[in-house]
């Protein structure tokens, strides 16, 4: 498979799982690479960095979650693994440029 292909299964892989905990170690075990390798494949495939991807993903999914539901804005900034509302509101701020 090349990369592409590769970057494009952990993609697929990381959108199941945004609401667990992915450490690089784990996304790097998952995919089965070093994590100095995979960083690179997936900056090269996605022009993103990995941690930046998954930060971004999250916020997008939190929003989602925000507009369609009535739960508590700290309840999705923990399903999506924020460790406060404070920091959920500052990366959703910076992302979107709004609260």
């Amino acid at each position: 498979m090349d990369q592409a292909g590769i970057i494009r299964d952990l993609l697929i892989w990381l959108e199941g799982h945004l609401d667990h905990p992915l450490s690089l170690d784990n996304v790097a075990a998952k995919a089965g690479y070093s994590k100095w390798h995979l960083q690179r494949m997936f900056k090269d495939v996605t022009g993103h960095a990995i941690g930046a991807y998954i930060r971004a993903r999250r916020l997008s999914k939190s929003a989602v979650a925000l507009r369609l539901t009535a739960r508590p804005i700290l309840d999705i900034a923990l399903q999506y693994r924020f460790d406060s509302q404070q920091t959920f509101t500052r990366a959703f701020k910076k992302q979107f440029a709004q609260t």
